[in-house]
């Protein structure tokens, strides 16, 4: 169902819009070509009932066969008939293209988001790609559906009226011609006057909204203060002008629609009368049933061009949400995995060789200089001041940053030449805050593992210090933990998020201020539990409070994102430098 992301993301390299839409439809070109002609067979009965009308009106008139008004009923009664089908074969082929090009749309970014590095997510917040995954997907099926259902019935009368004309009556054909969009576009013209004086009002009836939020926000204090007939007045006045904008607008839409009506049906009648005097007098040869027609087809075509020119801003709108996805699908900003040397174990060995790292959109390093060798199985904690370069640190260990400056060696390898997709199959991160699904215990636990026995689950949960309160829940493995964890406490999740960590047998392990948010039991509990998960692993830890990484085997004391000091908790201690600082002021 997923389109090919190389291809996929290269359409999105300075491609117009509708090219693009062009591309998205492709897989779906011979059910497109079938719902059109499916169409354009539904439809006939709209183009062809002035005809059909015609030839009836001249039967009475002229006293025709009997026969030829029989023909041109069971004609029309056929043609209705076979709408049906044509119509349901339509649907599924028009509308069923338009579902498979949102879902592959959909998959497409879905895709591109988890192949976007951690930078990009840490710049372009959760609510913007979830807006365009959804919103922005389904405007675009919108516009399509839209401009299908109805600019392909404004096309089908257009193309069968002027036919029809050219036919029957082919000395009216150039004045139609002109006639038509001359009238169209008058009445196009009235509306954008009309659209530009909704939005007006639509803008006041926002400030409304957002002054009762004003209001009902402030009601603690309106009541405290005894403001009661202050905020009501403040009100008052504001809907007032509301109401009295909107009379205006109802007048004005009232004034503009029936001039509208009344200038299109004014043309109407002179195209009636027009065909009429021509028949009348014999200038051409020219039917009853013709005149009939011709009024019959003015109507009808001149409100299939309005439709092709109103549908501009839906089309519109169509593709400026195209230009937002392709926002996504041609971030540059992509971690390159492809090709790259497999991962194939992972002893646990880190040598930080002159690493330093820069923001794209900042000139101050995060990390400069820094240098450091890591010993499989030793724990390693980072402290410092807030942006001291710790969480950079980390980051560069998970793989989600990449060193701007120097290079990071995993077991003897540059880690610029590996799969980082394969190196982290060996690695566990335990966040500050734990993110867990709404799904079970059980499938929180083994999240991204197949066939997990129970009693493995268990051993892990008991390691984590969790099964004292899974075994006390109603469904016990099974319970539903509620979205990201509603239904548990902080020290609860943070216990699941080890377990999860503990069921993998990482070999190198990161911490990142994994009990800061806890109160004192369940710290405890958390520690416990992080001893256990830390055994024979190499360990990168940031602590908020120091006491909780006494027993790390190095603890690095980073400043501007620079190494100040290296050692153990009482060798720092004792050199009284920074480390110590930072002791004292916790301590204080």
């Amino acid at each position: 169902m997923a389109l090919p992301q190389g291809t996929l993301s290269h359409r999105y390299r300075g491609e117009h819009p509708v090219r693009t839409l062009l591309y998205l439809f492709h897989p779906d070109r011979g059910r497109l070509v079938l719902s059109v002609l499916a169409f354009f067979g539904k439809h006939t009965p709209v183009w062809l009932l002035p005809l059909i009308t015609a030839n009836v009106v001249d039967v009475v008139v002229q006293h025709q066969h009997i026969s030829v008004l029989w023909w041109n009923a069971a004609v029309l009664l056929v043609i209705l008939v076979l709408n049906l089908p044509l119509h349901l074969a339509y649907v599924r082929c028009m509308q069923g293209s338009i579902r498979r090009t949102g879902t592959r749309l959909r998959s497409g970014l879905c895709h591109r988001m988890q192949q976007l590095s951690i930078g990009y997510h840490s710049r372009v917040s959760a609510g913007v790609l979830q807006a365009k995954v959804i919103r922005d997907v389904e405007t675009i099926e919108t516009a399509a559906q839209q401009t299908a259902d109805n600019g392909l019935a404004a096309i089908a009368t257009l193309t069968g009226g002027l036919v029809v004309i050219g036919i029957q009556a082919p000395a009216f054909l150039p004045v139609y011609l002109v006639v038509v969009p001359a009238s169209a576009l008058l009445v196009v013209k009235l509306r954008r006057r009309l659209r530009s004086r909704n939005e007006m009002f639509r803008q006041q009836v926002e400030q409304l909204s957002s002054r009762v939020s004003e209001m009902t926000t402030l009601i603690p204090i309106t009541r405290a203060h005894g403001l009661e007939n202050t905020a009501l007045v403040r009100m008052d006045r504001t809907l007032g002008e509301v109401l009295h904008a909107g009379l205006r607008l109802d007048r004005l839409n009232g004034w503009f629609g029936s001039l509208a009506w009344i200038l299109l049906n004014a043309i109407g009648v002179a195209c009636l009368a027009g065909s009429a005097l021509v028949a009348y007098y014999g200038w051409l040869d020219v039917s009853a049933g013709t005149v009939v027609m011709l009024s019959a087809y003015f109507s009808s075509l001149t409100g299939s061009v309005t439709t092709l020119l109103t549908l501009t801003p839906q089309i519109g709108k169509g593709l400026e949400s195209v230009r937002s996805i392709g926002e996504v699908l041609q971030a540059p900003d992509l971690e390159q995995n492809d090709g790259k040397a497999p991962v194939h174990g992972v002893v646990g060995r880190f040598e930080f060789r002159g690493v330093g790292h820069t923001c794209p959109e900042s000139d101050r390093p995060s990390v400069t200089g820094f240098d450091l060798d890591v010993r499989p199985g030793e724990t390693i904690a980072l402290v410092g001041g807030s942006g001291a370069g710790k969480s950079t640190v980390l980051n560069l260990v998970i793989g989600f940053l990449r060193p701007t400056r120097g290079q990071i060696l995993l077991d003897g390898v540059d880690m610029e030449g590996l799969d980082l997709r394969d190196y982290r199959n060996y690695l566990s991160v335990v966040p500050q805050e734990s993110i867990l699904f709404e799904g079970s215990v059980r499938e929180n636990v083994t999240y991204g593992l197949e066939d997990v026995p129970e009693e493995t689950v268990r051993a892990a949960l008991r390691d984590a210090n969790a099964l004292e309160f899974i075994d006390r829940m109603p469904q016990g493995l099974d319970t539903v933990v509620g979205e990201r964890g509603a239904r548990l406490s902080g020290g609860q999740k943070q216990r699941l998020a080890i377990a999860r960590a503990l069921i993998r047998d990482p070999r190198v392990l990161v911490l990142d201020e994994a009990t800061s948010a806890l109160d004192s039991r369940s710290e405890a509990l958390v520690q416990q539990a992080l001893s256990r998960l830390v055994r024979g692993r190499t360990v990168f830890v940031v602590a908020h409070r120091l006491s909780t990484i006494k027993n790390a085997d190095r603890i690095v004391v980073m400043d501007e994102g620079r190494i100040v000091e290296v050692g153990s908790h009482a060798e720092l201690l004792r050199s009284g430098g920074a480390y110590a600082g930072l002791q004292s002021a916790q301590l204080a």
